[in-house]
């Protein structure tokens, strides 16, 4: 009789056990869909508080607009064909050209200018030259007085700190590989602004690469019209008249050519549409979240209890 009751015992503790073995191990989707349903006023408040955290967050957050430049790498076909024609000149003489620091390989440059988008020298002196410190620090900045609210010498912004925000939040250069097609992406809460600084820095980049060109050619034009004056063999002045011609060539084309390195094929228009999230956006993905954080959170608990 008491081995009959003892096995009743077990069978009733088997029983219950095997009750909460899902909770604790597993659970049908049947049984969670009742638990968040017997739930649901928790979900909801969580969903409702997420949401208003969302919405607040957009309206502290000034929403951002992107300017897009579709650029291409400018590559002189002529020049490389004149270079190109030198190279059997250059298996000869090329140490008179190295001399002058001309390069007989008909080298296109477009990883130099494509890299000079993103280069501390363009981004400093655009900063510099648009006086764009009050504007990227204007928290820092007293427009009425004119000059920073900060008296600390250390907390002024500098150049380098503003070159450092534009470089990691501001400015990204994207080159697509099948097609050359290079991107600048200005992403600023300003748009008129955006697209300012998007085509003023494609601008810059061409006048500066452009007027690099032309003393580096002047140069050259120097140094070789002296070494023509020193030598009297006829080999050698041919070789130096030949590179002239090519040196003489690239001031003109350099000269007569603003887009010099990049030629635009789509400047940066100012956007209508801010491209980060809205309120709209930010309360949904708020909701979407209080939802799931609240329901992990009564699963859990629900699991925790249960063993």
């Amino acid at each position: 009789m008491d081995m009959t009751r003892q096995t009743d015992r077990d069978r009733r503790h088997g029983g219950e056990s095997a009750g909460r073995a899902p909770v604790a191990e597993g659970m049908t989707f049947r049984e969670v869909v009742r638990l968040l349903w017997s739930r649901l006023l928790l979900l909801v408040c969580c969903a409702i508080v997420l949401a208003i955290i969302g919405v607040v967050i957009a309206w502290v957050t000034p929403p951002k607009y992107e300017a897009k430049v579709l650029l291409v790498p400018v590559t002189n076909n002529s020049q490389e064909s004149q270079l190109g024609g030198l190279s059997s000149l250059a298996s000869q003489f090329g140490g008179l050209a190295s001399l002058a620091g001309i390069n007989l390989e008909g080298n296109t440059k477009k990883a130099e200018y494509t890299a000079f988008l993103e280069s501390e020298t363009l981004t400093q002196k655009y900063i510099a030259d648009n006086d764009l410190l009050p504007i990227l620090y204007a928290k820092k900045w007293d427009p009425a007085a004119k000059r920073w609210k900060v008296t600390d010498p250390k907390k002024v912004p500098t150049l380098w700190q503003a070159n450092r925000y534009f470089k990691n939040s501001i400015r990204t250069v994207a080159t697509e590989q099948k097609t050359g097609l290079v991107t600048m992406t200005i992403s600023w809460k300003n748009p008129r602004q955006a697209a300012e600084w998007a085509n003023g820095l494609v601008k810059m980049a061409n006048d500066y690469l452009r007027d690099q060109a032309i003393t580096e050619s002047e140069r050259n034009i120097s140094y070789l019209t002296g070494q023509a004056a020193k030598t009297d063999q006829v080999g050698i002045r041919e070789v130096i008249y030949s590179i002239l011609q090519t040196e003489i060539s690239k001031v003109m084309l350099a000269r007569g050519n603003e887009q010099y390195a990049f030629t635009v094929v789509d400047p940066a228009f100012v956007p209508e549409k801010p491209s980060s999230l809205g309120k709209k956006a930010w309360a949904a993905i708020g909701f979407l979240g209080g939802l799931l954080l609240g329901a992990a959170y009564v699963i859990g608990r629900q699991g925790f209890v249960g063993t």
